[in-house]
């Protein structure tokens, strides 16, 4: 990855009210072991049919959290880009994303705040059916320009 040139982000300057940009992602066994593995997180919810089955859900519950990890590399790899940091998310996850199910995601600028460095991002996510898995807004800073194109912190980047 550091040996192939990657482009910052858009800056603030680019970025305009009402662009958009629409992804999807699929949740696959791989990465819901992977995250449990990181965070040792054992929540029976997540993993085992048989209690999951005795609850109201029906069946194991990907976590809220790796939801929104899909919604924060839309941020870091297309809208902005990379170079941006979010820095407030008021998300709601009015129904539960099922293993193996497909998020459809449309994000939308709302807001471009120039004086404090900031986009207001609203957030939407629907599941196979079409229903609402997860909606709400994100406030993140793009990338700054660099201020030069020659630091070495920045080699991998142009």
């Amino acid at each position: 990855m550091l040996d192939k040139k990657r482009k910052l982000g858009r800056k603030l300057k680019d970025i305009k009210v009402g662009e958009t940009f629409t992804t999807s992602f699929t949740v696959e066994d791989r990465d819901l072991l992977m995250y449990l593995g990181l965070t040792d997180d054992a929540n029976p919810l997540y993993i085992q049919h048989d209690y999951a089955s005795q609850t109201p859900f029906k069946r194991p519950v990907v976590p809220s959290v790796m939801v929104f990890g899909m919604v924060s590399s839309i941020v870091s790899m297309h809208l902005p880009g990379p170079g941006s940091h979010i820095v407030k998310q008021e998300l709601e996850y009015p129904k539960p994303v099922y293993h193996y199910a497909e998020v459809r995601f449309n994000v939308e600028i709302k807001e471009v705040d120039m004086d404090n460095h900031l986009v207001q991002m609203q957030v939407t996510g629907y599941d196979n059916e079409g229903d609402e898995v997860v909606r709400g807004n994100l406030a993140i800073q793009p990338p700054y320009e660099p201020s030069s194109m020659n630091a070495n912190s920045l080699e991998n980047f142009y």
